[in-house]
This record gives C-alpha cells, structure tokens and sequence, in this order.
C-alpha cells in the first residue's frame, strides 16, 4: 500500500488509510504500508509501516497541494520500487497521486492494482487557492486518467466520485466505501457534561460546535459571517471552534474580535482525536459550512452518529449525504445560515427529531459491519473472485 501522506496525523485521508489497514487486517490480510516519514506509528496486526527518507529542509507537509510534496513523492516513488521489486506481493493499493506510482510497480510486478480516490486530483488545485495555475490542474488531470484507466478496481469515498471515474473509464469496476469508520467514534451521553465545565458553559447555554481543519475550503468565513446575526437574537450563544494550528487560530481570534463577536467564541485549537465525541455530546449544534469541493467532509459521519442535529450548506459536498430529514440544510450565505443555526438552537423539538433520524441511518448504513462488507466486496473484485 502506497499512501502519500504523514501517518498518522488526525486528518481526513490518514484516517481513511487506519481504517483501510485494520480491515485489512481483520480480513487476515498483510500489509507493507509506504508512507512519508512523518507522523506517529500505529500498531496494527499484519502491517508493517515502512518510511521513505525525509529529504533535507522539509519537516512537515501541508493539507493539499504542496511544492514540498515533490520531493517527498520521489522519496516515495524509490521506496515503494525498492519495498515492490524486493518482495511478493499480490496486489499494489494505493491513496491519491500515490497512484501514479502504484500503476507502474503493479505492472512491473506483474499483480493488479487497486486506486483508492479520495478525490479529484484536478479540483484540488481550485479547491486549495491554485485554480490560476491551469498547467498544475492539467498535469493532474493526466494522473488521475492514467490511474483511473490502469486500475483494476477503484475504491471512492462519495457518488460524485464515481462519476468522475466513468468519465474516464466506463469498465473499472467502482466500489463506494464511505469515510464513515475514519470520523470518529460516537459520543458516550453525559461525557459532554465535563466539557462544558471545562469550557465555563453552564447545561442551559446553548452551544453550537465546529470541528475540523481551518482550511478555506470548509467555509469558515461562512460562519463567521454568519455568526453576529446568530448572537443578535440569541445572545446567549457559544460557538465553539475545534481544530485549526497556531497561525489559523490567531487569524481566527482576530477575525471575531473585528466582528465584535469575541466573548461568543471559543477557539479549542487541535485536541485529541479522542476528546472529539465528548465535545459532540456537549453539543447543541454542529455546523459544516463547507462551501467548495463535492467531497463529503468526514466530520459529517460522526456528526451523524453524535444524535445532534447538523447545520450544513445545500450543496453537493453535504447533500450526498445528508437531507432534509437528517439535517437543516441552507443556502450558502450568511443570513440563511444564521437562520438554520437559530432554528437548531430554539426548537429544541424538532432539532432532537433531525438528530435521532440522522443517528438512526448511521447506525444501519454507515455501520462498521457495512464498512467491512464493502471492503470484502473491493478485495474479491481486486483476487478475481468478485464481480
């Protein structure tokens, strides 16, 4: 398995790739995982992490497109050729552009390959600031059509994904395999109670909870722009924002102080994967103001299984998912989305109905069991036993 990220960070495709190792390993598969030379080691039976070399001067690497991923994926491209052509293996499987590298070993190897697509390489470049670099975009585009046509099966994260794929390949057999195992896991009732003392939040105060990366494309700026006509009418609300590293959270800190909003914010910075379920148990509100891309935000499973009722922009990246019965869905603006948010907070009636619907169809369709069936079902296709 080829994965070009750092592994582990708590991040979207790294918690993709734990969760594709553990039910590999549950299956009795092993696996020799090449990956970047950083982030924390994870024990899982059958797997063995193998780091390629870090080259000089580069000591982390960013969400998305990166000029430092460069010089990690030929670090990655010698190692997996080294890992490949010294061992015997029976298939290649590879994450996002470590694919390119992946159709090549499997064929100098002789052994199918299996893509897993966490998305379009070409819309990461719009999606992370670079659309005016239309020769990036074309280069990635060519990628991603070379692994979409040299794949024996490909794995996709959300539908729209699958129609990326039968733009380019009509015959690959695809199999969708939600995010849902790598959210998070499901709060325990009553942990949330600690947070909000934590928090200085007493059981009354309504508290509505951002969780994730403080990437531009989840939409902040939709909240914030969102957030003063919130605490206008309800000016006893807090919004608690999970996430973000230093330098995001200091321009968040200063973006709400210029709104004038600052007592009504609390910013958490990154905490422990861990500490996530009891936050949602706190929770009155979850918000996902995700406004570009038509991923699905993998905040949303565990969103869904917390019970609360979600927030979220009526847009593809959400509605794959979610609808009007699982969620408050809104247009993409500030007032609708002020409204959607205030409707979550004070009708307390129909938010427990929306949260106790969204739990219900996570329990039954995004359930581990299902996760592990789609995974059987991704294997046999790759072994020549499925269809």
């Amino acid at each position: 398995m080829i994965a070009p990220e750092p592994f582990f960070e708590p991040r979207g495709t790294p918690f993709s790739e734990y969760h594709r190792l553990r039910a590999l390993s549950s299956m009795g598969h092993t696996v020799d995982f090449v990956t970047y030379p950083f982030g924390e080691d994870r024990d899982i039976p059958g797997v063995r992490i193998i780091r390629t070399v870090k080259p000089p001067f580069i000591s982390r690497v960013k969400i998305g497109p990166s000029w430092a991923k460069v010089p990690l994926d030929i670090c990655l491209a010698f190692t997996s050729l080294r890992v490949g052509l010294g061992g015997r293996y029976d298939a290649v499987h590879s994450h996002e552009e470590g694919g390119a590298i992946g159709v090549v070993l499997s064929w100098l190897l002789g052994v199918p390959h299996l893509y897993d697509m966490h998305s379009s390489l070409p819309q990461q470049i719009s999606n992370f600031g670079h659309a005016n670099q239309r020769w990036m975009a074309k280069v990635f585009d060519w990628l991603e059509r070379i692994m979409l046509r040299r794949s024996k099966v490909v794995i996709v994260i959300c539908p729209q994904l699958e129609e990326v794929v039968r733009q380019v390949n009509t015959t690959v057999p695809v199999v969708l395999i939600e995010n849902a195992m790598g959210s998070g896991d499901a709060p325990t009732p009553g942990s949330g109670a600690a947070v909000r003392s934590a928090l200085g939040l007493g059981p009354d105060t309504p508290m509505v909870l951002y969780t994730g990366t403080f990437e531009a494309y989840q939409g902040l700026d939709l909240l914030f722009g969102a957030m003063p006509e919130v605490i206008a009418k309800r000016p006893d609300v807090k919004f608690v924002l999970m996430g973000g590293d230093a330098d995001q959270v200091r321009a968040a800190e200063s973006q709400v102080a210029a709104l004038g909003i600052a007592k009504n914010v609390l910013l958490t910075g990154q905490r422990p994967v861990g500490d996530v379920p009891a936050y949602l148990d706190a929770a009155d509100a979850l918000v996902s103001p995700r406004s570009l891309g038509t991923n699905t935000p993998l905040k949303i499973y565990q969103y869904l299984r917390s019970g609360r009722p979600i927030v979220a922009t009526r847009l593809l990246t959400h509605t794959q998912v979610l609808d009007d019965d699982t969620s408050i869905l809104t247009a993409p603006e500030p007032a609708a989305y002020a409204a959607g948010i205030l409707a979550a907070i004070s009708d307390r009636a129909r938010a427990r109905e929306i949260g106790a619907r969204a739990k219900a169809m996570a329990d039954v369709k995004y359930s581990e069991q299902a996760y592990l069936a789609k995974t059987r079902d991704a294997m046999a296709i790759l072994s020549g036993s499925g269809a």
